[in-house]
């Protein structure tokens, strides 16, 4: 039961305090419950207006998540914020936290959830698959006003996919890499026309680097793109150059290999890497 004082109408500390949190019933001291004065239950337990309702037993009754309260009221105790392994329900107990403003408990939550992030960040996974498909052109060479000979030639077209659960690490990567076309001859030069395309754990790269015997006029006008290292400059111009390049990259920044499809004993003629971070 609350016991008040009749001149100030404030609890008066006396014996522990039932509270009745959604149906979850908890026994403190009033001492814990106005730990923080500027906060929600520091104002009800500790100001001039005695709290307004409660349930059948006496207990002070509060229409808020009950479960998530334990965290809260172990705060109060502890100072400290003390969550099991694996606890999934961060967004209630911030949204909770604000309710009863709570300030440093607040902060706590903040805290916790950036050691969580660093931690997503640091244990991750990255998936790199190159594929390559050779596609034979056709096209017609100009030999003199009016005569033009048929012509082929084959050109290799990549597409890497990659995945990574740290999004950051893409950014990273894709700031090594610029699709780009060759300089036309007025010095114009298109990029970023061909598929680039990073989104959030997601980077699709498609590239083709341009066959001696293909005119630079019909490159451009299949709107093909060669793949570059910046700032080097340096084309890379097979699925090896490019799986060379993730992983020098890669192992930059922390991660190793896991597995290699599909000869484990040859790296740079492989068509997948996986790596791993811990």
């Amino acid at each position: 039961m609350l016991n008040f004082d009749p001149r100030t109408g404030a609890v008066v500390f006396g014996g522990p305090v039932a509270l009745n949190v959604g149906g979850k019933v908890y026994s403190t001291t009033l001492e814990t419950l106005t730990k923080y004065p500027d906060s929600m239950l520091g104002a009800m337990f500790n100001g001039p207006c005695p709290p307004a309702r409660a349930d059948g037993g006496g207990r002070f009754f509060i229409d808020r998540d009950g479960k998530t309260f334990r965290y809260i009221l172990n705060f109060l105790r502890l100072g400290r914020l003390d969550l099991p392994e694996g606890y999934r329900e961060l967004s209630l107990l911030r949204r909770e936290a604000d309710f009863y403003q709570i300030r440093p408990l607040l902060e706590e939550i903040q805290k916790h959830e950036e050691e969580m992030r660093d931690l997503r960040e640091r244990n991750a996974i990255l998936h790199a698959d190159v594929d390559r498909q050779c596609r034979l052109l056709h096209f017609t060479l100009k030999k003199g006003p009016q005569s033009y000979d048929l012509s082929t030639c084959h050109i290799q077209v990549y597409t890497a996919n990659l995945f990574c659960t740290d999004a950051g690490f893409l950014q990273l990567l894709r700031a090594r890499l610029t699709c780009t076309a060759p300089s036309n001859d007025n010095g114009e030069q298109d990029v970023g026309i061909w598929k680039d395309e990073v989104k959030d754990h997601h980077m699709r790269l498609e590239w083709a680097p341009r066959p001696p015997d293909l005119p630079l006029a019909e490159y451009r006008k299949h709107r093909f793109q060669q793949l570059q290292v910046e700032p080097e400059g340096q084309e890379l111009v097979s699925a090896g150059d490019f799986l060379e390049e993730v992983l020098k990259t890669a192992l930059r920044q922390g991660f190793r290999i896991e597995s290699i499809f599909p000869d484990p004993e040859d790296i740079l003629n492989s068509r997948s890497l996986r790596f791993v971070r811990h």
